[in-house]
C-alpha cells in the first residue's frame, strides 16, 4: 500500500512549524497546518495552506481540530508532526504551580492527547509516523529554563516509551532535538517571562536582567544558530526513510551536549552547562 502523503503540523504560525508546513506542501504532501490564534489561521489560509485552529492547552479545541483534519483527509493521516510549544523562562523557585501547569498543558498534555487521538487512525490504516520536535533541553537541562526543560524531558520519556510499545507495529516514532534555531521562540519566551515571573522581587533579579538582554537580542541567539531548514531536513528523513531514526540531532550544541553527556560526570557536565548559560 502506498500511504497517502498527509501530514498534520502543529504550531505552524511561524518559525519551524510554518517553514516545515510550507516546504512539505511544496514537496507534494497534503499538509494540514494548525495555529492557536484565528488570525494566524486566516493568514496561513491566505498563503495557500490548509489550516485549522488548535489550542494545545484546550482539550475541546484539540478534538475539534482532529475531526476537521480527518474530514479534510478522508479519515486518513500519514504523519503527525508535534511542534507547537513555547518556553517559559524563570528560576524553578519562581515558578508557581499554575505557571508550570500552563507549560505542561501546551508542551506535554496537548501533544499527548493529540497523539492518542491520531494513533487509532494509524493503527486502522496500517501505517503512520509521529515526529516529536523536542530540544537539546530535553536531555541537557540549563538554569532558568526549568519549566521548559521539564516539559521536554517529559516529552522525551513519553516518546521513548511510545516507541517501545509500538515496536511491533507499522507506526514509526521519532524525536527531533534542535539546538538554537531562528524563530519567534525568544520573543514568545520574553512575553511569558513578563507575564508570569515577578522579576523585581526575585533573588535572581540580576540573572533575569541577563535573560532579558538575551531574549531582546535581535537576530541569532548564538553563532551556532541555524535556520528552520535544518529541522526540515531531519523531518523529511523521519517521514520518508524506510527505517527512520529514533533521534535526530540538529545544530552543533545538540551534538556537543549529546557527546558530553556520555563522557562527563554529572558534576563536570553541570560546570559546562553553568558556563554555557552565562
Amino acid at each position: 500500500m502506498n500511504p497517502v502523503k498527509t501530514v498534520l503540523v502543529t504550531g505552524a504560525s511561524s518559525g519551524i512549524g510554518h517553514y516545515c508546513a510550507t516546504r512539505l506542501k511544496q514537496e507534494g504532501y497534503t499538509v494540514i497546518a494548525s495555529c492557536r490564534k484565528l488570525s494566524d489561521v486566516s493568514r496561513l489560509q491566505a498563503e495557500g495552506l490548509t489550516c485549522v485552529q488548535m489550542d494545545l492547552a484546550d482539550s475541546a479545541s484539540i478534538q475539534r481540530a482532529v475531526k476537521e483534519t480527518l474530514k479534510i483527509t478522508g479519515g486518513q493521516l500519514y504523519a503527525l508532526f508535534n511542534n507547537g510549544a513555547y518556553g517559559q523562562p524563570g528560576a524553578v523557585e519562581d515558578l508557581s504551580r499554575d505557571v508550570l501547569r500552563q507549560q505542561f498543558e501546551t508542551n506535554v498534555f496537548g501533544w499527548h492527547e493529540l497523539t492518542n487521538l491520531i494513533l487509532p487512525v494509524m493503527h486502522a490504516q496500517g501505517y503512520g509516523r509521529v515526529v516529536q520536535n523536542s530540544s537539546v533541553l530535553g536531555f541537557a537541562a540549563m538554569p532558568f529554563r526549568g519549566a521548559y526543560n521539564a516539559s521536554k524531558f517529559a516529552i522525551e520519556g513519553l516518546t521513548d516509551t511510545l516507541r517501545l510499545e509500538l515496536h511491533d507495529s507499522p507506526i514509526h516514532i521519532s524525536l527531533i532535538e534542535p539546538g538554537p534555531i531562528l524563530s519567534r521562540f525568544r520573543a514568545n519566551g520574553l512575553e511569558a517571562l513578563h507575564s508570569n515571573i515577578d522579576v523585581g522581587s526575585s533573588r535572581f533579579a540580576d540573572q533575569y536582567r541577563q535573560t532579558l538582554e538575551r531574549l531582546n537580542k535581535e537576530g541569532a541567539a548564538s553563532r551556532f544558530t541555524q535556520g528552520p531548514e535544518a529541522v526540515y531536513l531531519r523531518l523529511k528523513h523521519a517521514l520518508e526513510a524506510e527505517n527512520p531514526k529514533a533521534r535526530y540531532y540538529v545544530t552543533f550544541p545538540t551534538y556537543l551536549m549529546g557527546f558530553l553527556k556520555r563522557i562527563l560526570s554529572t558534576r563536570m557536565l553541570d560546570a559546562v552547562l553553568l558556563k554555557g548559560s552565562r
